[in-house]
């Protein structure tokens, strides 16, 4: 009997409660952040003889922060120099499929140590995703990653990735000798901090992506697929599938350091 009525009760305060929040979950967070997820590359202005222009070029992806026009993405997605000659720009992609848009983009301000970096673009503002302020997370917790894992091939198609944090580890592992260091293994070890390892792929084009937290998409960490892995996975003859993310923390230190400097 005393079980029936715990049943009636929970019946009733699931008929209480908004039906928004009943069927709450991941499906309705990535519709609230999709917007303020974006491709980077570059466009190149001039055309040639034949009247057509060279195709843009897609480097990675970001997501928008603070007032619509600033976006965060990896350092190592905007690092290849432009080609001047060719009047190469870079540029930041939005919107999905033929109603995607192209705006110009300008570097802000650059956090190598953390391969982070801060655009800017010209044009109305996008959505701004809200990034979480210095929680740290823990094992387990669930998250989600949104970005453009292959590109511009079929066109601006953003794709999700659902996993949990696998563990809290050092960028940098121990290497079993002196010989076996690299460059990028020496440089990061007078500097070392802690990243996210994901189980979930990301692949090159998801660089940049937000990684957000799957109820309320208030962005943890972002992806990165190259900077961490060519010090984690140097020993490796074929690194993992595994991914890593850089904790939020340094996200908003860069964007203080942004706003500072103003």
């Amino acid at each position: 009997m005393r079980l029936l009525v715990r049943y009636l009760l929970l019946l009733c305060g699931l008929s209480l409660m908004p039906v928004g929040q009943v069927v709450a979950g991941l499906p309705d967070t990535i519709d609230k952040i999709r917007g303020g997820v974006v491709g980077i590359g570059t466009v190149f202005p001039n055309k040639g003889p034949d009247g057509r222009g060279q195709l843009p070029t897609f480097r990675g992806t970001g997501f928008v922060v603070g007032n619509g026009r600033q976006v965060v993405t990896n350092f190592h997605v905007i690092q290849k120099p432009l080609d001047n000659e060719k009047k190469e720009l870079l540029a930041v992609f939005s919107g999905e499929g033929k109603a995607s848009r192209v705006y110009p983009a300008t570097l802000v301000r650059t956090d190598e140590a953390h391969d982070l970096a801060l655009l800017e673009i010209a044009g109305p503002a996008l959505p701004p995703l809200v990034v979480e302020s210095s929680r740290t997370l823990r094992e387990g917790e669930e998250v989600a990653f949104t970005g453009f894992p292959i590109g511009l091939v079929l066109g601006l198609q953003p794709v999700t990735h659902r996993g949990i944090v696998s563990a809290v580890t050092p960028i940098v592992m121990p290497a079993m000798s002196s010989a076996t260091l690299t460059a990028a293994q020496i440089k990061r070890a007078r500097q070392p901090f802690e990243v996210y390892q994901l189980d979930a792929t990301a692949y090159p084009g998801s660089s940049g992506s937000p990684v957000y937290d799957v109820e309320t998409g208030r962005v943890v960490a972002v992806i990165n697929s190259v900077f961490v892995k060519e010090s984690k996975e140097a020993m490796l003859h074929n690194p993992s599938a595994i991914s890593y993310a850089i904790p939020s923390a340094y996200v908003n230190a860069l964007l203080e350091a942004a706003a500072a400097a103003q």
